[in-house]
């Protein structure tokens, strides 16, 4: 070194000599150097280990090893340890010296460890705060379950304040606004800073309308975008699938395809969820194609394995269950409720015995599938055995949806007395929904003393429940009690009560067309008549004779066969004969159980045509097939 110097010029000799000070004076302290090292390298407890030793020297770290500090205690560390930090920094200057910084970090982690007073007073004792530290706090309360009133009120405290909210502020509040008006006024304020063309905005500000109910709001937003987004559509398309509008849901996704945007994991499964409540199969496999390149999504797949299962198609769904990477106690639950609706009840308990096999644990929800099973099989031994069991085979207390099972299975069976007594020894209290599958049952037998039992205990619950009175007027209507029926039809007449009409509907090419019991307005009425007439001619031959005493009103017999004719299942049948593909099952989906003439219909329709006709109602499938179907006839 000497010697370097001795060649050096004398002034550039002394500069040397002052540079080389000035970087040796400049040189942290070996114990900041290595907690800057741990801080972003780890292990957390190492770093933490050091502050101690850090304060007994006096020495004070960089703000920017104590942020990220604290995010390294995020990932690894505890509360305790976050309130370790903090009560260093704010003993030994780093706040004021960090100021900022080093307190936003720690908003936020108290925050992430769901300590939100905490935040609140850190956030309290700032001197200064920015639309960082505001931003955390409004989107935490925001979050937070009871307080977004709170959330609302700290976003004007903020501007107040003179700190301006960015995009992240306002899509994090959006989800607050708890009123149309308060939504409205939130909109207002992203138009005036000019905010609301921003994606994710827009984006939450759809997100806000939906969770309201304000579809016409939420499509009114998206269709203000200039230019398409994604996370628009993607949030567009959940927004209607999660209010119940499939259609609308569905009819989104297929612009977006044709607007050339993937759709992400979470529209897809809400497609998928409107696929399954419309019945729509096909748009479901197209779905499917989209579905492949998250081959090991499997919340994903477990939605299209429900999907194929409430369209019917078993086929799809078990070809699909068999390839699946993955599979967890949603998946085969699903497969053991879907093979029990669909009228596969010993399959269905098949499944359950190979699950236990594969050594997944079944849940509560697995056991309402199972008892479901039981109960539209007429196996009454198997579901007093699984009724009685789970809690010792599997640590499952049975809830009020396994006891509903119970009575559904009792009552389907025609053991009503059992049934009541069953409700009685219950150790929970009934409610509503146990007392109307015994009804519903007390009508099937036509037992019309004990109807009028279960309707009372319905009505003592939910006096509103219009659904017992309608249920206990048919009872009567099937009993040609007509006096006690006309006393229950003037009752809801009194009250506005409207029985809800028959509805089917059929997907043909990608649309679905709806039939109502009555309603002769379809555009291809006439065509539909000349079908419906030809089957019946056909399957008149078969032995069919229209059963009138499934019209519930004291009408002439002409009167009550053409009623029988025009219900809506019948009109959905005849459009699906006119239009069926070879080798293609007639799919259709009902709002109300299938009464027993249409079933016979169905039957030998589908023996007749050799066809394939599969019919959900609200409850489960039937398919029909060379003139049997799979429920066995009991339902």
């Amino acid at each position: 070194m000497n010697s370097l110097f001795k060649r050096l010029p004398r002034n550039r000799l002394a500069a040397t000599r002052r540079s080389s000070r000035r970087r040796l004076h400049t040189q942290p302290h070996p114990l900041l150097a290595t907690f800057s090292r741990l801080c972003v390298e780890g292990p957390f407890p190492a770093a933490l280990a050091l502050l101690p030793d850090l304060a007994s020297a006096g020495l004070r770290a960089e703000p920017v090893s104590l942020t990220r500090l604290v995010k390294l205690c995020v990932r690894h560390g505890t509360a305790s340890d976050g309130r370790i930090i903090h009560r260093h920094v704010a003993a030994h200057g780093a706040l004021s010296q960090g100021g900022l910084f080093v307190s936003n970090s720690l908003v936020s982690m108290y925050v992430k460890f769901g300590l939100l007073d905490d935040a609140l007073r850190l956030f309290d004792g700032m001197p200064d705060r920015n639309v960082v530290t505001w931003t955390t706090v409004v989107a935490a309360l925001a979050n937070a379950d009871g307080r977004k009133e709170e959330a609302l009120r700290f976003l004007v405290a903020m501007r107040r304040d003179g700190v301006a909210p960015n995009a992240y502020t306002f899509s994090s509040v959006l989800g607050a606004c708890g009123t149309p008006g308060v939504l409205a006024a939130m909109h207002a304020s992203t138009v005036k800073v000019g905010l609301d063309s921003d994606v994710f905005v827009r984006s939450s500000l759809i997100d806000a309308y939906m969770k309201l109910g304000d579809l016409d709001g939420g499509r009114g937003v998206f269709d203000e975008m200039v230019t398409g987004d994604s996370v628009v559509w993607n949030s567009i398309i959940a927004g209607f699938a999660q209010s119940g509008d499939g259609a609308g849901a569905m009819e989104l996704f297929m612009r977006m395809k044709r607007a050339g945007f993937s759709a992400n994991q979470g529209a897809l499964t809400s497609v998928l969820r409107a696929c399954t409540g419309m019945v729509t199969l096909e748009v479901g496999r197209q779905v499917h194609a989209h579905v492949l390149k998250y081959e090991k999504d499997l919340i994903l797949h477990n939605a299209l394995l429900d999907m194929y299962c409430k369209c019917g198609s078993l086929q799809d769904a078990d070809a699909l269950f068999r390839r699946m990477p993955q599979r967890d106690v949603i998946s085969w639950s699903t497969m053991i409720s879907g093979l029990a609706q669909n009228g596969r009840s010993t399959e269905a308990l098949s499944v359950f015995d190979l699950m236990k096999s594969k050594g997944v644990a079944p849940t509560r929800i697995t056991l309402v599938g199972v008892l479901f099973a039981c109960s539209h099989a007429g196996l009454v031994e198997d579901g007093w055995y699984y009724f009685k069991s789970m809690e010792k085979l599997f640590g499952i207390r049975p809830e009020k949806e396994h006891h509903n099972c119970m009575v559904d299975l009792l009552g389907r069976a025609g053991k009503l007395d059992e049934a009541l007594k069953f409700i009685h020894e219950m150790s929970l209290d009934p409610d509503s929904v146990i007392w109307r599958t015994l009804l519903g049952a007390c009508r099937m037998y036509k037992n019309a003393n004990l109807a009028a039992y279960a309707a009372k205990e319905i009505l003592k619950l939910e006096p509103d429940d219009q659904g017992a009175r309608i249920l206990l007027s048919n009872t009567y209507a099937d009993l040609r009690q007509w006096t006690d029926a006309e006393k229950s039809w003037k009752a809801m007449r009194d009250r506005g009560v409207k029985k809800e009409p028959g509805r089917s509907w059929i997907e043909l090419e990608k649309q679905v067309h709806v039939f109502i019991a009555g309603d002769l307005s379809h555009p291809c009425l006439d065509s539909i008549v000349q079908e419906l007439n030809r089957l019946i001619g056909r399957i008149s031959a078969l032995g069919y004779v229209p059963q009138t005493e499934f019209v519930l009103q004291d009408l002439p017999i002409e009167q009550k066969e053409d009623l029988l004719k025009y219900h809506s299942e019948k009109l959905a049948i005849a459009f699906g004969t006119m239009h069926a593909m070879e080798g293609k099952p007639i799919r259709i989906m009902k709002n109300l159980r299938i009464c027993g003439d249409c079933h016979a219909f169905a039957k030998l329709v589908s023996k007749s045509e050799a066809k394939v006709v599969i019919i959900r109602d609200p409850v489960r499938f039937h398919h029909f097939q060379d003139g049997a179907c799979s429920c066995g006839d009991y339902w």
